[in-house]
């Protein structure tokens, strides 16, 4: 009978996932060392030594069906920009995309616990083989999916480098393929003035009151400065406030209300923000080598 202690035993000697520790231990009827010799032999031991490693290039990729009623946006992270041009990557990437849009998993975890699409592999295995074989560490980072009553649109920008999704619950495609170029340039972060946290627009109130006191404005004065500028701040984050991009005599919502449009949700995902990435010393790492 193959153990807990017994899987943790050849998870820490290894550093390979729970599942594949479990599955050779099975294989080999409990032998740690034939087992350790299995994961080595299929690259698992290899790929999870470098699971480690900062992955923050990469790709964003979208998947909508072709009824327009379901779409995914992911992004997967590897460690250089190399990789991201890889083929057999990018293929991998897209076919997550789709898997998040047809099987529609809760999480990231969720989605690593899947069949991969018609395969006996788990999402997490398919993953694991990737690294060994492409020589990167590889992570799913993220994955938004939206089931419309209208339609979703997508847009991929800079091969791979920004992926908008947007949710409509009416519209044509001609707009909301507009929508989703405004939303990839103009990089709004809510919907509408109402979804800003209250806490934000105080300290921006707060920050614009400073600089009209420090224009030497009365105070009754500087009040009334802010509220004319507080209109500028909800033109740069809210979408339906901005300019659109395509004409700026236009606001987003007069686009919409032209075109008997009306959007639901979106999300805009960049490549690797809000990741640290790890600057190489390669004079460094040599002379690590040499000694």
């Amino acid at each position: 009978m193959i153990t807990a202690d017994l899987v943790k035993q050849l998870r820490e000697k290894t550093g390979a996932g729970m599942m594949d520790c479990k599955k050779v231990l099975t294989e080999t009827n409990g032998d740690m060392e034939k087992a350790a010799e299995l994961l080595r032999e299929r690259g698992i031991a290899k790929a999870a030594k470098k699971s480690s490693r900062i992955a923050a290039e990469g790709l964003v990729c979208a998947y909508v069906t072709d009824d327009k009623k379901i779409g995914a946006v992911i992004e997967v992270n590897a460690e250089t920009d190399f990789v991201a041009k890889n083929e057999e990557f990018r293929t991998f990437v897209k076919e997550l995309a789709e898997q998040v849009a047809k099987k529609n998993p809760v999480d990231v975890n969720s989605l690593l616990e899947q069949k991969y699409l018609d395969t006996d592999k788990t999402v997490s295995e398919v993953l694991t083989d990737k690294i060994a074989t492409i020589g990167e560490n590889m992570t799913i980072r993220r994955f938004v999916r939206y089931e419309s009553e209208g339609l979703v649109e997508s847009y991929i920008h800079g091969d791979g480098k920004i992926g908008v999704l947007v949710n409509f619950k009416k519209g044509t495609e001609e707009v909301a393929k507009d929508i989703c170029m405004q939303i990839a340039a103009a990089r709004p972060e809510y919907l509408k003035k109402e979804e800003v946290p209250a806490e934000r627009v105080e300290k921006e109130m707060e920050i614009l009151k400073a600089q009209a006191m420090n224009e030497g404005k009365p105070a009754e004065i500087a009040e009334k400065m802010v509220q004319g500028r507080i209109g500028k701040f909800y033109g740069e984050i809210c979408l339906l406030d901005q300019e659109f991009v395509k004409d700026s005599s236009m606001k987003v919502n007069q686009v919409l209300s032209k075109n008997n449009s009306e959007i639901v949700s979106f999300t805009r995902m960049e490549k690797g923000e809000g990741l640290e990435k790890k600057e190489e010393n390669f004079a460094e790492e040599v002379m690590k080598q040499i000694k």
